[in-house]
């Protein structure tokens, strides 16, 4: 009987131990620093950095950057102390521990699940502009020439002449370029910049035109300065119907796009 006695004492007394851990009392600023300062000293050593940065998960769990700007903005500094402390009452270190894991699994699902969508979206974005890239080739340009030609007074004049036919179905009522001046066995071209053209009356289908284009010669373009070897290259970047909407555009998925794309597939494997 004595045997059981002293077990069963020790097994309450285990228990009563167990149950005295500390925890945060948020009633007060006071309370709240010294509470967890006492959990914190409460916990191994070796749990306490872990510790330190559960605090400011938890703290910032019932909050994000938009209540506080919000909050902060209106004066309502009460509002936010008390929804970043709501977290801690009551609860061990190993209690705040434990929820801070919940926490940062429940934010990397969400992130998650956001960064699933936009790759999505980000991958329609693309097809689509893969698309409109083969259609635009239906739009021809069979000739493109680029020159800084002499006036009789001021600066030279830059001159881009264009021989194209449209090929597709539709009317065109503008046309986007990008066009670059490169020399043959060189890896950087001399210049490169896009451009646009509205086409006066547009340019039915099957139709064909000559256009000389000036752009302003105090822009980029009138600063070019290109060896005589360099040779003028357009691509078709857009095409506009008859309403000036975009029919075709090869530019819509950036390479801002792109890097963002390979950023989240990379993250989000």
């Amino acid at each position: 009987m004595e045997v059981k006695k002293i077990l069963a004492v020790s097994a309450l007394a285990l228990l009563l131990t167990g149950c005295d851990k500390p925890t945060v009392d948020t009633t007060s600023d006071e309370s709240m620093k010294a509470s967890i300062a006492k959990v914190r000293e409460s916990l191994p050593e070796d749990k306490r950095p872990e510790f330190d940065n559960a605090i400011k998960v938890v703290a910032f769990s019932k909050v994000d950057l938009a209540d506080i700007m919000k909050n902060g903005l209106a004066g309502n500094k009460e509002d936010i102390d008390k929804k970043m402390r709501e977290p801690f009452t009551g609860k061990t270190g190993e209690e705040i521990i434990s929820y801070a894991k919940q926490v940062t699994a429940e934010r990397e699902a969400r992130q998650k699940e956001q960064a699933i969508q936009e790759i999505k979206e980000l991958e329609a974005k693309k097809l689509n502009a893969d698309k409109d890239r083969e259609a635009l080739k239906k739009f021809e340009v069979s000739k493109s020439r680029f020159s800084m030609e002499k006036q009789d007074y001021g600066v030279d004049q830059p001159v881009i002449r264009l021989v194209v036919k449209n090929n597709t179905d539709k009317a065109i009522s503008r046309v986007s370029f990008h066009g670059v001046i490169a020399s043959e066995g060189r890896e950087v071209p001399w210049f490169e910049d896009d451009f646009s053209y509205a086409i006066p009356g547009g340019l039915e289908p099957g139709e064909k035109a000559e256009w000389a284009l000036a752009p302003n010669k105090f822009s980029d373009w009138g600063k070019v300065d290109a060896p005589s070897d360099a040779i003028f290259t357009v691509t078709v970047q857009r095409l506009d119907g008859a309403d000036k909407k975009p029919i075709f555009d090869a530019s819509s998925f950036t390479e801002k796009d792109k890097a963002r794309l390979d950023d989240l597939k990379q993250r989000f494997k």
